[in-house]
């Protein structure tokens, strides 16, 4: 495990999420919860399974390239 990305919570997914301009969309009946962000040039959607969490260093790369940035600028969110 490196100590420049350490695994994260579900709870400080969502917190990155909002600080990089993301809204939850409406949850149906699964344990994935999905959160997009609208642009007039881009549409990304976030899917976030809080039951896997901590999450893995796979998983949170999937979640920063779902969310059009990298890892370091998804992890820097969290400190926003």
């Amino acid at each position: 495990m490196s100590g420049k990305y350490y695994p994260l919570t579900c709870k400080q997914v969502k917190i990155i999420l909002n600080n990089l301009g993301f809204e939850p969309r409406k949850q149906n009946s699964t344990s994935h919860e999905q959160w997009i962000k609208k642009t007039e040039k881009s549409f990304h959607k976030v899917t976030v399974d809080c039951p896997k969490q901590p999450f893995s260093q796979d998983l949170i790369s999937s979640m920063a390239r779902q969310a059009g940035v990298s890892k370091k600028d998804f992890y820097a969110a969290l400190d926003i």
